[in-house]
């Protein structure tokens, strides 16, 4: 594992540094480098679980990682729409609201 600090290390590794080794190794090592998916499809996938699911904190990294990946602005709000008729309204409308955010402060 390299000695610069992570995201997961800089987040959580001081109380959970397994866990923080784990999503390096494991989670952005196996999984997102497996060549199967490419990053920007990746990144598409995880954002429509996390909006699905409602995952608010982990969805403004994985929107950020998506536009860097080469998702477009529409294709994010394509895939939220999408979601909004199989994980419910509510879902995408915070979904949306999140993307509108992190769309502002990125600029692009």
């Amino acid at each position: 594992m390299t000695t610069e600090p992570t995201n997961a290390r800089k987040s959580f590794g001081d109380i959970a540094p397994n866990l923080a080794e784990i999503t390096d190794k494991v989670l952005f090592g196996q999984v997102w480098e497996d060549p199967t998916l490419s990053p920007r499809d990746r990144s598409l996938v995880t954002i429509v679980n996390l909006a699905a699911l409602y995952r608010q904190n982990e969805l403004p990294f994985h929107l950020g990682k998506g536009l860097d990946n080469g998702l477009s602005k529409e294709e994010v709000i394509a895939a939220i729409t999408q979601t909004a008729f199989y994980a419910g309204w509510p879902t995408a409308m915070t979904a949306i609201q999140i993307a509108r955010k992190v769309f502002d402060e990125r600029k692009d």
